[in-house]
């Protein structure tokens, strides 16, 4: 069984409802003489409430990213040295530790997915093949992440913050 739909009455048989004069507006100069000035943007929402227009966030820094990504991972043993009195190279080198040769290739593969997406572009990546020490370069940081007993070999810490390398 199916409901029959109701017909629509025909154009002779509807009520007509007559057009209201439209008053014509003054113009805003006159409405408000001498009162113009800026007025920031509004924009509705769900509910019918007008509010400003939101501001754009900040993009993070590119250090904040890498710090980000390698915390998000669990890195151990991270550390931000600033380079720029030593060299010319890049201004923050960051080193890091994993716990397995996987982990540490997955954690570089984080942070270089991570800087993609908010908008830096890396220089070159080397060593994720064998994974005991992956470098990843992003221009002004440079990120170590390494075995620990890699780490402890070399020492970069010691000598990049000693002042070793003038």
């Amino acid at each position: 069984m199916t409901a029959k739909r109701p017909t629509r009455r025909p154009a002779a048989t509807r009520k007509t409802v007559a057009a209201k004069p439209k008053v014509a507006a003054k113009p805003k100069s006159e409405a408000r003489a001498g009162t113009a000035r800026p007025r920031p943007a509004k924009t509705a929402s769900r509910g019918g409430a007008v509010k400003k227009a939101a501001r754009p966030k900040p993009k993070p820094g590119l250090q904040a990213v890498v710090l980000a990504a390698l915390a998000d991972m669990k890195a151990v043993d991270v550390r931000a040295i600033d380079v720029r009195g030593f060299t010319d190279i890049t201004d923050t080198m960051v080193v890091a530790s994993g716990t397995s040769d996987r982990h540490v290739k997955s954690i570089a593969d984080r942070v270089l997915q991570r800087c993609k997406e908010a908008g830096f572009r890396p220089f070159g990546m080397e060593g994720e093949r064998d994974g005991e020490w992956v470098l990843l370069d992003l221009q002004d940081v440079v990120l170590h992440v390494m075995l620990p007993r890699v780490r402890q070999f070399y020492a970069l810490e010691k000598l990049w913050e000693g002042g070793a390398a003038a």
